[in-house]
């Protein structure tokens, strides 16, 4: 864990330095939607790999957290900071709103569940005028950043801060009791309850903190643009990158997620340059295909089969 703390501030650091040694803006947004996708993945995967309770409606909780953070700075102007707490929290809740309701029973009923919210509440957002309804928002962010050249510059150090929080987060639940438990549940759940694993709580628990970290990762997101509104918001692309990066790396691990944003979200933004948005979706389609089929424990798995002895 010491050794894990150093290198998250040695990444914050060099995070900080950054801008005096690279000038293109484009680099640091490439890196903030880089990190972003960090922050998914890791955080579906606690859930979703850890447990085995898939979530189809991530899209739901990174947009809660974005219009949280854009109600409160148009209320009150929060700084990005509080926003980014108050979007976790509220993102947070849902997670433990809807574990509530949909936990308790198995199968599939959550992942249904999180699909129906995203409708739910995009609905919702589409009819609420304070926050720009089916238009749209524009927002006003500071034109001026201390130690920075340019707000994309302070988003990129701001969402380093939150990836390793993430990260870290999810490194701690896997090699804690609660990560044992989770896996248990993933395993056997009757069998983990008949041996006195507490189920029920440490289901909530994770979704709890799952959303908590998605609604962190949305809260920068209408600062990013200068501009919010829901198809972008609740966009499936936040769904299915969630799901299928921690896939591609692994889910067993902290860090497949990690492993599997970093691939997908590079390829995706290399594509995006050379042809076009609109291919992401056959890129990622094509990929988790390809390692459900061939790889389904994804890269770690591989690297793990491949390091082992060959038996004659």
């Amino acid at each position: 864990m010491r050794n894990f703390l150093f290198g998250a501030a040695v990444l914050l650091g060099a995070a900080a330095a950054l801008p005096s040694f690279l000038a293109v803006e484009y680099y640091y947004f490439l890196g903030y939607t880089v990190l972003q996708l960090i922050v998914l993945a890791t955080a579906w995967n606690i859930l979703g790999g850890f447990a085995g309770y898939v979530n189809f409606g991530s899209g739901a909780f990174f947009a809660v957290g974005a219009y949280t953070a854009v109600a409160l700075y148009k209320w009150l102007a929060l700084p990005l900071g509080l926003q980014i707490l108050a979007g976790a929290a509220m993102a947070g809740l849902l997670g433990l709103g809807v574990g509530l309701l949909t936990l308790r029973l198995r199968g599939i009923f959550f992942s249904i569940a999180t699909i129906a919210i995203t409708i739910i509440l995009e609905t919702v957002v589409l009819n609420w005028a304070y926050v720009g309804g089916a238009k749209g928002l524009p927002i006003l962010r500071p034109t001026e950043i201390p130690l920075f050249d340019n707000y994309t510059q302070w988003l990129f150090f701001v969402m380093t801060a939150i990836a390793v929080v993430a990260v870290a987060t999810a490194r701690y639940i896997q090699s804690s009791w609660i990560g044992r438990g989770l896996r248990a549940i993933r395993d056997n759940e009757g069998a983990a309850e008949c041996s006195g694993v507490p189920t029920l709580k440490l289901k909530l628990a994770a979704a709890t903190v799952s959303g908590a970290l998605m609604g962190a990762a949305g809260a920068p997101y209408a600062m990013l643009g200068s501009f919010i509104e829901p198809s972008s918001a609740f966009s499936l692309n936040h769904a299915v990158n969630a799901l299928a990066m921690p896939i591609i790396g692994g889910t067993a691990h902290w860090i497949g997620p990690v492993i599997g944003a970093v691939l997908l979200g590079t390829v995706q933004q290399v594509v995006t340059v050379t042809i076009s948005s609109e291919v992401n979706v056959l890129v990622v389609g094509v990929l988790l295909v390809v390692f459900v089929v061939a790889a389904p424990e994804g890269i770690l798995g591989l690297v793990k089969k491949w390091r082992q002895p060959s038996s004659k």
